[in-house]
């Protein structure tokens, strides 16, 4: 009888990643610069808050950036799970956020700090660290790193 109604439970859902070869250089992220660099091309020069997600793999090598949120001029809602469901979906080891601040000015907010911080409590839950939370501007020697300056 178990048996039988084994073999009717059929896969609802299926989520498998897949990787196409070639298409994206698989980039490995050895320091804040690194995953600065990439950001500030993706969202350097956007004129609103633009929040990123970087997810890596065990080897830090780029598995998918994400435009998370797109916000207004000083301001991004940023909705944990939102977060982390790019970084479980393409499985993630961990994670590199970062935002852009369109008024060149990449000091964090008290708004900034908290996100950062409640972004890395909802990781070590999920088994996915937060490496880093960064602010960026148009110019990618312009920037904060939130793990640097002690924040995380």
């Amino acid at each position: 009888m178990a048996k039988e109604k084994l073999e009717m439970v059929k896969e609802i859902v299926r989520i498998k990643q897949v990787i196409t070869k070639g298409e994206v250089a698989r980039e490995r992220i050895s320091s804040p610069d690194d995953a600065v660099e990439i950001a500030t091309k993706y969202i350097g020069d956007e004129d609103r808050e633009v929040f990123l997600v970087l997810v890596l793999n065990t080897k830090n090598q780029v598995n998918a950036i994400h435009r998370c949120h797109v916000g207004s001029i000083n301001a991004s809602i940023v909705h944990t799970r939102e977060v982390f469901k790019v970084a479980i979906l393409n499985n993630g080891a961990s994670i590199i956020v970062a935002h852009n601040h369109p008024s060149y000015n990449p000091e964090p907010s008290r708004e900034d700090i908290e996100v950062s911080k409640r972004l890395r409590e909802a990781g070590v839950l999920l088994g996915i660290e937060l490496l880093d939370s960064l602010i960026v501007t148009d110019n990618s020697r312009k920037y904060i790193s939130l793990k640097e300056k002690g924040y995380l």
